[in-house]
């Protein structure tokens, strides 16, 4: 009896690191993923200037993306999920980041016109 729960629990704990362990490529995409994701969180956190923000919102989103088509590849080899499934989402989130730099864009040229700077720490516009 006893034999059987710990062949039980072994089969179990195969099958749950078999499904957690990635394929080299998946790892690479999450390793340069993480990296474009520090760059653009270090980006928006140490400058001071306006396009150099949002640029690096645009990095954030792009390892978003490659997170999305990573894992998307990764579960489809393994059969649990649809082909473009990640794909939708990154078109919706492409569509997403070119609405924010047409709006972004817009409000910049808004405030250079009035403020003739696009540095954040000059631009009081909105403060009473």
């Amino acid at each position: 009896m006893v034999g059987w729960a710990v062949q039980e629990t072994t089969s179990f704990v195969s099958r749950f690191v078999e499904g957690l362990t990635a394929p080299k490529g998946v790892v690479d995409f999450l390793v340069l993923s993480f990296m474009l994701f520090a760059v653009g969180v270090l980006g928006v956190l140490s400058r001071r200037n306006v396009l150099i923000i949002f640029m690096s919102i645009e990095l954030i989103l792009n390892a978003a993306n490659l997170n999305f088509i990573a894992f998307t590849r990764h579960w489809q080899a393994m059969g649990r999920i649809s082909e473009n499934m990640g794909h939708i989402f990154v078109i919706f989130i492409i569509v997403v980041a070119a609405a924010e730099a047409v709006i972004g864009l817009g409000i910049l040229i808004a405030l250079y016109r009035n403020r003739q700077t696009v540095a954040i720490d000059e631009i009081n516009l909105l403060k009473w």
